[in-house]
């Protein structure tokens, strides 16, 4: 079975690679490396996927690692047609697994152009070659952020999600749009997945644990947005990458009973399916820094600030149509999975 990876490098996609690659799978990995957070820990990644110690991928370039066998990775950026056409013409994936996206709600007012070219384009230059090439299923990542100014909690995807607050959050809701187009004019079989808040070891430097974290052993305050009133359903990647091959595995149908005069946006008469992955039990900011605090032994200097223009105040997953359609939800307790991921953070940094 050979499974196609965008983002390889990136937290989740190289996650979802070991876990593939142990799993006794063909993986082909694809990552532009960019420079949106520090390189090193994208190469540090790819090392423990089997890259040779202080080697650096030429753009462009294929190579194939030896040391655990089972990987192929390619250099590219999947918004240039002709060099992703050409992967997936030389592959031949049987499933692809779509994470290669820019991220980050704050850096979408910065940088709106990225969103667009990044996950709209590029997304339509995955949908086109999983048409061309027969993939027998697409999962791609969806985002939480879709819910955006709905405040029906847990958030459902039985929900309406027109409503969005950033640009990330729309080019994600507008993934959605497009997977389901491709689903009903070509019969390609896609699933979107609402990722809720993930983390874990070798996590994204721009997120909530790994900055908090930094900081407080550098002695540096955090911040704190809303004044701390937030809820966050932090989900733990092990969860993550066990819902990931679940649904890729088991490929959606058409529902015949979907009824377009009270139209469920989760399923379809086409080969299409919407979940959230969320571990459906949010916790407050301040005591989500309270279990950092116990992990790292230490306190946090805290700068309380208002809530950033295009964030949400409070993510809560609904999980109930993960768990009916793969008999699975995340389970992990967020002390394990904040422990685990500071003994990651000061053996890697050396802290």
């Amino acid at each position: 079975m050979v499974v196609l990876i965008t983002g390889s490098a990136g937290f989740i996609g190289f996650h979802l690679a070991r876990r593939l690659m142990a799993d006794g799978c063909r993986v082909v990995g694809i990552d532009n490396l960019n420079d949106y957070y520090d390189v090193n820990l994208k190469y540090a990644r790819l090392e423990q996927l089997g890259l040779e110690a202080g080697a650096r991928i030429p753009d462009g370039a294929r190579i194939e690692f030896r040391q655990p066998p089972g990987l192929v990775f390619y250099r590219i950026d999947i918004r240039k047609e002709d060099e992703l056409a050409a992967v997936f013409a030389r592959e031949k994936p049987d499933f692809v697994v779509h994470l290669a996206a820019q991220a980050g709600v704050r850096h979408s007012l910065k940088d709106p152009y990225a969103y667009v070219s990044n996950n709209i384009v590029g997304f339509l230059n995955i949908l086109e070659n999983c048409r061309a090439v027969l993939v027998r299923h697409l999962v791609y990542a969806s985002s939480s952020s879709v819910y955006g100014s709905n405040r029906s909690l847990p958030f459902s995807v039985h929900d309406n999600v027109d409503h969005p607050v950033s640009l990330y959050a729309a080019s994600k809701k507008s993934n959605e749009l497009m997977a389901h187009a491709y689903s009903h004019l070509y019969r390609l079989p896609t699933t979107g997945l609402r990722f809720f808040t993930v983390y874990g070891p070798w996590g994204r430097p721009d997120m909530a644990l790994f900055l908090f974290t930094r900081k407080i052993l550098a002695g540096e305050p955090i911040e704190i947005y809303n004044n701390g009133e937030m809820l966050r359903d932090f989900t733990y990647i092990d969860d993550i990458v066990e819902g990931v091959v679940r649904v890729m595995k088991k490929i959606p149908g058409p529902d015949p009973d979907w009824d377009g005069k009270h139209p469920d946006p989760s399923r379809s008469p086409a080969p299409y399916r919407l979940f959230n992955i969320g571990s459906h039990r949010p916790v407050g900011l301040l005591p989500f820094i309270g279990v950092i605090e116990s992990a790292l032994g230490r306190k946090a200097e805290k700068i309380f600030l208002p809530l950033q223009p295009g964030d949400v105040p409070d993510t809560y997953a609904d999980t109930r149509a993960l768990k009916d359609h793969v008999g699975f939800e995340p389970s992990t307790p967020l002390e394990k999975g904040v422990h685990e991921f500071v003994q990651w953070y000061k053996i890697h940094y050396r802290v």
